[in-house]
């Protein structure tokens, strides 16, 4: 474990025309240095949710307040449920009200429908104002806040409008998970878990090993799971930004489980709940495939239980499945396309026989 306690780690994104930081730690919020790459502007505007807000809100306006000459802050309803025009709309009304200007500066202060709104908010604000994450829920942390992936979603699919735009700066303040509900940290542990079928099976590994003392908080365990997993973000999205081929594969479940999102209805299973069910189904897709093997595929299945996440998806009907997964992001044409193991550690993105994926469905939903 590489992670030093008590340290603030740094993990940097390097991108084709500028890098920003990845900042790991405890007690990060209160520490004016963790602030540094912050630009300084007349106003700031701190984006949150009613449950964050509370909780947080006053630390990080005093942590900040010496840059700005106004901090202003706005609540948002919390829940994915809310991660809409009308909604987003509120944080335009709140920048146009205090007459903001192409400098000020908008803070994301909450879980990842908070990012995405305030990141989308961001780059369409007066043609695009700096922004920076301070992610904190796991799930936040591990994926969402880090690679400039910004959007709302849509009756008709999740995320589907929305803009590429990086923040100055993601600040993980690891305290702000003691405060995190069980079922949101399981839900961030689906994004952990999914980092080691599709580039490291060490690490894979090492969640295996440590998976009840990342359930059960363990500041050494979820420091580690944060930063390797940022490092494996950073690797990727410095590689390919805008998603021309290899960041696909940080969607490893993700078609499944945008389905289950959208079938379900926004809010019904979280977001990880998803993504960890959907990682499930695209395993059994991918033994099919000939990528993997049954004991991979039971493997990842009991890792996912262990960490608190369904792994039997829900009652829609193979056609409904069919019908939202044609119009994900990673469709063309309207022919489905997947991420899914080729081996252990190794990852694509391909099309697959709709007959073998009615199979899939037909193995791991409820009847």
């Amino acid at each position: 474990m590489s992670f030093v306690p008590g340290a603030t780690e740094r993990v940097d994104i390097h991108l084709a025309d500028r890098s920003y930081p990845i900042l790991i730690g405890t007690g990060l919020l209160d520490d004016p240095a963790s602030w540094a790459a912050v630009p300084t502007a007349t106003s700031a505007l701190i984006v949150t949710n009613t449950t964050v807000a509370p909780l947080y809100v006053e630390t990080v306006r005093r942590a900040i307040g010496g840059r700005f000459r106004q901090v202003h802050v706005l609540e948002l309803p919390d829940g994915e449920a809310y991660k809409t025009w009308e909604t987003l709309n509120l944080v335009f009304d709140a920048l146009l009200r205090e007459g903001s200007d192409r400098k000020t500066v908008l803070f994301a202060l909450g879980g990842g429908v908070v990012g995405d709104m305030t990141g989308f908010a961001a780059a369409s604000y007066m043609r695009g104002v700096p922004f920076v994450q301070v992610p904190t829920t796991l799930l936040a942390q591990v994926d969402s806040s880090v690679g400039g992936k910004t959007a709302i979603n849509h009756p008709l699919g999740k995320n589907m409008i929305g803009a590429f735009y990086q923040p100055q700066l993601v600040l993980c303040d690891l305290a702000t998970l003691a405060t995190l509900p069980a079922r949101e940290l399981s839900a961030g542990l689906a994004e952990v878990i999914k980092y080691g079928p599709i580039h490291d099976m060490a690490f894979y590994d090492w969640i295996e090993e440590n998976i009840d003392a990342l359930v059960a908080r363990e500041p050494a365990a979820l420091a580690h799971a944060v930063k390797r997993s940022c490092e494996i973000k950073a690797l990727v999205v410095g590689q390919d930004e805008r998603e021309a081929g290899l960041r696909a594969i940080l969607n490893f479940g993700h078609t499944f489980g945008h389905a289950i999102e959208s079938g379900l209805g926004y809010g019904q299973w979280l977001h990880g709940e998803a993504v960890g069910c959907g990682m499930v189904m695209a395993a059994h897709l991918s033994q099919r495939l000939g990528g993997v093997d049954a004991a991979f595929v039971a493997r990842l299945t009991r890792l996912v239980e262990r960490a608190g996440l369904p792994v039997v998806g829900p009652a829609l009907g193979a056609e409904r499945y069919l019908e939202l997964m044609r119009i994900d992001k990673k469709s063309e044409g309207g022919d489905i396309r997947f991420v899914v193991i080729d081996r252990p550690g190794s990852a694509v993105m391909r099309g697959a026989p709709e007959a073998m994926v009615r199979e899939v469905l037909a193995h791991c939903c409820a009847a």
